[in-house]
């Protein structure tokens, strides 16, 4: 199968220094890898670029082998791409858990009814159902991370675009994320400073710097 995901050339400036350059990976279908760097070495500059968020400097991306041009290529695959934040407050925009995760499928064109029923078999599906009906800034920040990440499995993407999933995690809930992780059938990019963490999840490792990505072996 064709690969799901290109990235060729790839760099971005600040302040007219590039930030990093001749960055260039693949994603096959149902490939999990990670990049990993330090704080500051571009990581989630780098994914939001993936994603159609910001634009590059130069470089081409390729989602299903079509290249992606500009925004209306990116709105064709949008249903494709899941994309965790970094920070799960800024993708929880409804006040209980389940308004927010059913709200994907909402916007889909699901009914109010089969959105929230497929929503809570999500929650259940992720041992998580037991905070159906708390209030969203009320949770801690392990369940804002399981429940952010459940609003975007919920609409069935074919990629995941995951940015420091195990962010401010403590130790239960970093093994829930992990195990989540592990099985799922899906491609992943991990981008994250946590190389413990990441490499229970992927198959290979690349290290960002400022002249591109390396294979960690």
């Amino acid at each position: 199968m064709s690969c799901s995901l290109e990235v060729k050339d790839l760099a971005y400036k600040v302040d007219g220094k590039f930030l990093f350059q001749n960055v260039n990976f693949k994603l096959g279908h149902k490939d999990k890898i990670g990049i990993i760097g330090p704080n500051g070495a571009g990581k989630t500059t780098l994914l939001k670029i993936v994603a159609g968020l910001r634009k590059p400097f130069k470089g081409e991306i390729f989602i299903y082998d079509k290249k992606m041009k500009n925004e209306k290529d990116y709105e064709k695959i949008r249903a494709k791409l899941g994309y965790l934040f970094q920070d799960p407050e800024d993708q929880l925009i409804y006040p209980t858990v389940i308004e927010d995760v059913a709200f994907g499928l909402i916007n889909a064109g699901f009914s109010e009814i089969d959105a929230k029923k497929k929503s809570e078999e999500m929650l259940e599906k992720m041992g998580i159902s037991h905070l159906k009906d708390k209030i969203t800034f009320r949770l801690s920040g392990g369940e804002k991370k399981l429940v952010a990440l459940a609003g975007i499995l919920i609409t069935e993407p074919d990629i995941l675009l995951l940015d420091e999933p195990s962010t401010a995690l403590d130790e239960y809930y970093t093994k829930k994320i992990i195990e989540i992780l592990q099985k799922l059938e899906k491609t992943i990019l991990i981008v994250s400073h946590d190389f413990e963490f990441t490499r229970k999840i992927v198959e290979k490792f690349f290290i960002l710097s400022h002249n591109g990505l390396n294979l960690k072996k």
